[in-house]
Formats: structure tokens, sequence, C-alpha cells
């Protein structure tokens, strides 16, 4: 299922000349709900800039960048206060990101959680652990620390692999590139943790955190079912990327971008050329596919790692942030209350739509 280029131009001729800024937004709003098929299932609305999708027992749990939790149990919605030890940092792009749920949540109702901060010595990521207790979320843990931030770049997706351990995405903080080839930097990385912040043994650089290194802004963790890990990140203005994770590799950043070759650096398997961009965020694998969110893009992608071919499977709904899957459904959230997107009624949103429908 995918929406045509088409019919948007179509319904944008109707609209003709003259029409006001309310009536753009009218006519943008109507856009979607006369499609002529079926649309992707409402679960939630008036979402405050979601970032990060989770699930346990069929109830939902999305992180907003403002700095709260949003439960979502059979329709009802309940936005959860977090109480965190620094204040959360205002910067574009910046807030409460990353946000997975401790694979025994039922029982000790953690979860980790990463958030930019500032405070009288500037402004940092950090990797913590937070504790539900009558509906408000506490941070009680910290794993990591001081994960270089800037303007931009934070990355800050987090996820539980396969082998139980913590992987986290940082950026380059914007202002220092370079440090994406420092391996004694922790930004611009995919790091590796286990549960309790220490250091894995078996970690490809011994007693650092770094998994990869090379990376310019990545947002998108996701492994195949025979365990392989891939990846997506913004590339500079064009350039996105979708990798394949090789444990101790470089990627790369920033002395090689795209399809650029270097001897002991990693080119992408898909990325969106000189000439587009995607802005690649949260993702999801299923049946030999990756399903990517795309914010500049404003589309959730599908990558096909067998024939190496992508098509836009969802579309219209304005930027993407994360996707989700389980039990054959796809989950996704809109990104377009974050200052950067135009909302449509009652943005932002968490969809559900049924995989084989797309």
């Amino acid at each position: 299922m995918r929406r045509a280029l088409s019919s948007l131009i179509i319904l944008f001729a109707i609209a003709g000349a003259g029409c006001t800024q309310l009536e753009e937004r009218g006519l943008e709003e109507d856009q979607v709900a006369s499609l002529p098929y079926k649309e992707p299932q409402v679960i939630a609305d008036e979402l405050q800039i979601p970032w990060s999708i989770d699930q346990n027992e069929g109830i939902f749990y999305l992180s907003e960048r403002p700095g709260h939790i949003v439960k979502i149990d059979d329709g009802r919605t309940e936005r959860q206060k977090v109480v965190l030890e620094k204040p959360l940092a205002t910067a574009s792009e910046a807030g409460l990101l990353g946000f997975v749920l401790s694979p025994d949540f039922s029982k000790t109702k953690e979860a980790f959680a990463y958030y930019t901060y500032t405070d009288g010595s500037g402004q940092y990521n950090r990797i913590i652990l937070l504790k539900l207790d009558n509906g408000t979320w506490k941070e009680t843990g910290l794993l990591l620390d001081r994960i270089p931030s800037g303007q931009y770049h934070h990355g800050g997706r987090l996820e539980i692999g396969p082998d139980g351990k913590l992987y986290a995405t940082t950026g380059d903080a914007s202002y220092n590139p370079e440090i994406a080839q420092d391996i004694h930097s922790l930004g611009g990385k995919i790091l590796r943790m286990n549960l309790d912040g220490s250091i894995p043994a078996d970690n490809p650089i011994q007693d650092l955190y770094v998994y990869t290194y090379g990376h310019r802004n990545p947002q998108g963790l996701a492994w195949a079912q025979d365990g392989v890990l891939y990846e997506s990140e913004h590339g500079p203005s064009a350039n996105d990327e979708v990798n394949f994770i090789q444990p101790g590799r470089n990627y790369g950043w920033p002395v090689i971008i795209g399809k650029e070759i270097k001897e002991g650096m990693e080119t992408p398997l898909f990325t969106s050329g000189d000439n587009s961009t995607w802005a690649p965020s949260g993702m999801a694998f299923y049946e030999g596919k990756l399903y990517v969110a795309a914010l500049r893009g404003s589309a959730v992608l599908e990558f096909d790692l067998t024939s190496k071919k992508m098509r836009e499977v969802i579309t219209g709904l304005g930027r993407i942030r994360d996707v989700y899957i389980k039990d054959e459904f796809l989950y996704f959230v809109s990104n377009n209350t974050d200052g950067r997107g135009t909302p449509l009624k009652k943005d932002d949103k968490l969809y559900q739509i049924p995989l084989a429908e797309l």
C-alpha cells in the first residue's frame, strides 16, 4: 500500500490559487481522508513530539521530547510524569529521546532512557535507568554520562539486542565532526553495554563502550532474525545511510560520505544519494525487509535486503519519527509538532497498519 503522487497532485490542483493558510491547512487535513484506500488506524493522537515506541503485554509506552512517557492501553492515553536528575535541554532535536523497557519490565517496572541535559559545565546526553511508581517515572540509576551534545546531532536511539546488551546511538554533536573518528570519544558511535552500565568483556575494542564508530547522526537500530544488526543515520544534507553493522568497524564520517570508498571504512547498503534526503530515524525488521521512519522524507520506507530496492510504503502523513513491529502489524509515530513539520489535525499520532496491506 502506498499513496500515489498523482493523487496528491490532483488534490492540490483542486485547491486552486488564492487559498488562505487556514484553507490550505484544511485541504491538507482533507487529503488524508479522501485518498482512495484504507487508512492506517489511529491508536492515539494529540501526542507531544513523540520519539520512541515500546510495548509490553499489549500496552504501549512512548517517550515525548518535552519529558513525558505516554501510556496507551486499549485506546486510553495517560501522559505520565518523568522526574529526572538533570534539567532537559531545549536545544533543537534535544530532550527525552530513546526509551526502551527492561526485559523484565513486568516484574521490575524499569526502563532505560536517553536524554539531553544542561548543567553548569555545558550540554550533554546521558543514559539512565527509570522506574515506574504510581504513574510517575523516576531516574534511579546512571549508566553512562557526558555523551557529547551540541545544537544538533544527539543520536539517541536505545535498543536491547538479541544478546541481551543495551545499544545506544550517539551523534557527532554537530560542532566537531572529527570526534566520530576518535575511538576515545563517545560521540558519533554505536555504543554497547551491559544492562548495569558496565562494559561487556567481548566488546570489539577492549575496555571501551564503542561498538562501531564514524557515524554522523545515527537514529535507528534493528536486528534481523539471524542476529545481523542494521543502522540508519542522517547524512550531510543528503547521502543518508542504511548500514550493515559489523563490530569494531569504521563507518567513515566525516572522511567519506555516500558511496565513497576508502580502505578501512565501510560504505552503506543504501544511500539517498547526492540530491535527496530521507532523514531516517527509527527502524524495524520483518521478513527480509527493513522499515525505516523518514523525517524529511515524510514517509515510512521499505528496504528489501534481497532485491536491494527501496520503496515508500506510507506517505502523506508528514514527518515519521519511529516504527515498531509486533504481531504482523506496523506501528509508527508522526513528528509534525517538532517545529519542522506542518501538523495535521490532532497531530502527533500513533498509527497501526497490517504489514500485509503494505
